[in-house]
Formats: structure tokens, C-alpha cells, sequence
């Protein structure tokens, strides 16, 4: 628990840094774009529905809609500011292990196409996951009990989608999976963390960048007692090195057929004189 704790503290100093500073500005800038995005199209969904034919009933249900897209916006924020800003935050990794770990070597990462899909993938099983629990709203007995589904629920998937985040820029999917199976008690505990802190205004628009440096603590804690080291460099020549090679073998090949260049030349007869 203390090392969660120092992990936290820590990603909160981080936001001193100036490319930190950087990501949280575009960070902050596309969750709101996402937010009024997100309420837009819940609004109209459910203003265009007409619930019942009656005038005084359907303004008294396009009161309730309006709350109850307010409510629904909210809920489902922290699965879409997450999702979106874990396009952004490689910068974030990098800052933090230039800053506290300047003596590694500098992580493959990934690109823009590799993390979009996991980023879809992130947002549609996190939305619907919370769409599942979204009827408990209506049984009054399990309402004291939904604050704690959905931090539970929550905070598993953002745990995972972090951890992801960070520790795939340096390890296989072998040993990341590994390293889950073996700290999925404080990892789900920090999650938990991470998903209180994206249900606090204001805190909820940092609450990716924080959680992201924290979790490049975590992880370099954790692998170093796993004895985990960063996965083979690929060589960005050898695809080209192949080709060249294939080329190669191409033009002996087409040599040994047709013969090289020193070959006897046979003489034609040249015309009686």
C-alpha cells in the first residue's frame, strides 16, 4: 500500500514537468470536446424519442431525460476521457522515465494505428460494462452498494488499461500478463484510485495523466522484483536487410542460369570472302 501511495504522490509532482503540462492542455481540451460531444448526442437521442403523446407528460418526461442524460454523461466519462487520452500519453511515459529513470533505454513505444484499436476496444467493453449496471438505478435496495459496483468494476478496467499502456512499451505480452496475474491485488487497488479521481470535477480532466505517471512507478517496482527485463530491440533494417538478401539471391540465381559475365563467348562464322 505505501508504494501506491508514493506512486500517487509522485504522479501528482510529475505535473511540474513542461511536456507533461503539454499533454494535460490537449488532454484537457479534447475530454471537454468529448464531454459536450457526448452530451449532445445523448440529449437529442433521447429528446427526438417521444416517450408519450400527452403535452404536460412528455415536457414532464423531457425534464426527466435532460437529468437523466446529465447523469448518464457523467457516468460514462471516465471510460471515453480515458480511452481518448491514452492516445496522448506516451509523452507522459516518456517524461517520467526521463526524469526518474534516465538511465534506461529508450522503449520501442507504439504507434498511433497499434494503440487505436486497444483504445476502441477499451471504450466499447468499458461502456457497455457500464451500461450492464446502469439498471440497478431502479432497484432502491442495491443503491448504497452502486457506488462501490462502480468504482469495483471501474477500477479493474482501468487498472488493466493502464498497466497496458505503460508496460507494453517495454515488455512482451507474455510477461505483462504474467505481471498482472502476480500484482492483481495492488493493481486493482490503484485502479480503484484512478477511478475515484475521474469522478471529482476538475481532477477528472488530469486524473488520466496522473494515473499514467503513476503507473510507470508501479511497474518499474514491480518488474524489478520480477526480474523482468525490456523486450528484444527490433532491428528497423531488417526488413529492408531481407529484401536486399532476397534481391541478392534473385540475381545469382538468375546468373547461374544464364551465365556470368566472364563466360566464353562462341564465335559466330564470319561471311566468305
Amino acid at each position: 500500500m505505501g508504494l501506491i501511495i508514493s506512486s500517487f504522490f509522485k504522479g501528482f509532482g510529475q505535473l511540474s514537468d513542461p511536456r507533461t503540462r503539454s499533454v494535460i492542455l490537449r488532454s484537457v481540451g479534447a475530454s471537454v470536446l468529448v464531454f459536450i460531444g457526448l452530451y449532445i448526442a445523448l440529449y437529442f437521442g433521447l429528446k427526438l424519442t417521444a416517450f408519450v403523446a400527452i403535452g404536460w407528460l412528455e415536457t414532464i418526461f423531457d425534464g426527466l431525460a435532460q437529468f437523466g442524460v446529465m447523469v448518464l454523461t457523467w457516468f460514462l466519462f471516465p471510460a471515453v476521457v480515458t480511452a481518448v487520452g491514452s492516445l496522448m500519453l506516451d509523452s507522459v511515459v516518456e517524461a517520467v522515465e526521463e526524469r526518474h529513470y534516465p538511465g534506461k533505454q529508450i522503449a520501442q513505444g507504439q504507434t498511433f494505428a497499434q494503440s487505436l484499436m486497444p483504445a476502441l476496444k477499451f471504450l466499447g467493453t468499458t461502456v457497455g460494462y457500464n451500461l450492464l449496471i446502469l439498471p440497478l438505478f431502479i432497484v432502491p435496495p442495491i443503491w448504497p452498494l452502486i457506488p462501490f459496483i462502480y468504482l469495483g468494476l471501474n477500477g479493474y478496467l482501468l487498472s488493466r488499461e493502464f498497466f497496458e499502456l505503460v508496460a507494453l512499451r517495454r515488455i512482451t505480452v507474455e510477461d505483462a500478463r504474467a505481471m498482472q496475474a502476480r500484482w492483481k491485488t495492488p493493481l486493482f487497488i490503484a485502479g480503484i484510485g484512478f477511478a475515484f479521481m475521474l469522478t471529482v470535477p476538475i481532477l477528472n480532466l488530469i486524473a488520466p495523466v496522473i494515473a499514467t505517471a503513476s503507473m510507470v512507478h508501479l511497474f518499474e517496482a514491480w518488474r524489478a522484483k520480477d526480474g523482468i527485463r525490456d523486450k528484444p530491440a527490433q532491428n528497423p533494417d531488417s526488413k529492408t536487410n531481407q529484401m536486399n538478401a532476397l534481391n541478392q539471391s534473385d540475381k545469382n540465381e538468375t546468373k547461374s542460369i544464364s551465365g556470368s559475365d566472364d563466360d566464353d563467348v562462341i564465335p559466330l562464322p564470319g561471311p566468305d570472302k
